[in-house]
């Protein structure tokens, strides 16, 4: 391993030492790990690294390291340890587009607003309205509610 290549703390439950991750992947086929702290983003390159790792051959777990907000608890749900999450429906700028724009915006976003719901649903076990109520407002959770509602399978103690 290089020197200087960042390392972090992380110790499961139950554990009484941290062992340290690091950052740096030297064999491509080896899991991969992707560390989050995201106050959210736009929703189609979310979606975009969402689909990429489902298609990438080594597993991608993915690790919280403060905040998932938005598009950044979309993409924890995939195989998450985490901090905090903020969960809510996807939103646009209207105000930047013409009439006939706003409409084709407004539909795509509907559409991605179902596919992202889908997955909620499909990684929590939660029913649709559930989930969709949930994404109507902004939802913060602590690790622990996080791991109640399903998003994560395990809270590292800090």
């Amino acid at each position: 391993m290089p020197i200087g290549v960042p390392k972090v703390p992380f110790r499961s439950p139950g554990e009484e030492d941290a062992s340290w991750v690091d950052v740096y992947i030297e064999d491509d086929t080896k899991d991969l790990y992707l560390f989050i702290n995201s106050p959210g983003g736009w929703v189609i390159p979310g979606v975009a690294i969402y689909d990429t790792m489902q298609f990438v051959r080594p597993e991608v777990h993915t690790i919280c390291m403060g905040l998932a907000a938005s598009m950044g608890s979309f993409i924890l749900i995939e195989n998450p340890s985490i901090i905090r999450v903020m969960i809510h429906q996807p939103a646009s700028s209207f105000y930047e587009a013409q009439t006939g724009e706003f409409i084709l915006e407004a539909e795509e976003l509907l559409k991605l607003r179902e596919t992202i719901t889908r997955v909620y649903v499909q990684r929590t076990g939660k029913p649709l309205w559930v989930v969709s109520e949930d994404m109507e407002r902004d939802v913060f959770m602590s690790a622990t509610e996080a791991q109640a509602y399903g998003i994560v399978d395990l809270v590292a103690v800090g």
